[in-house]
């Protein structure tokens, strides 16, 4: 004999669904408190390794530093540069005679006035009236 269940309408335990919610609160819960206790220790671990990423570029910067200083120093000395030009590049110190010393002038004094070169004015013109202080 067939059974026709066509006419059978389910109903919906209540007492299943709350169970679903409670069991989807509690499973939320502990991911939530996972991810809380984890997350502190993971940040933790990534500033250490962030530090020591950050020590290492420091003492290769003090050592580029150091080097640096010595290059200049090395660089600085002049009898080393003297060294370099002549036996290098094939300079040589000039004659006494060809040598040209070239001085900057001393600025006057605050109080100092300086003379103008007179103004040329042709002849039968008169002379511009000279300037008193």
């Amino acid at each position: 004999m067939k059974v026709d269940n066509s006419q059978v309408v389910r109903e919906v335990d209540p007492r299943s669904f709350r169970d679903l919610l409670s069991l989807l609160v509690l499973v939320a819960v502990l991911v939530v408190g996972l991810v809380l206790y984890a997350w502190p220790h993971l940040e933790l671990r990534q500033t250490g390794m962030a530090t020591e990423r950050m020590n290492r570029e420091k003492e290769r910067l003090i050592e580029q530093n150091r080097k640096l200083r010595l290059e200049k120093a090395a660089l600085e000395n002049l009898r080393r540069v003297e060294a370099i030009a002549t036996r290098e590049l094939g300079m040589a110190t000039p004659a006494p005679e060809r040598v040209i010393v070239v001085e900057r002038p001393e600025a006057p004094a605050e109080d100092a006035r300086l003379a103008r070169a007179a103004a040329v004015v042709p002849k039968g013109e008169a002379k511009p009236a000279r300037e008193k202080p």
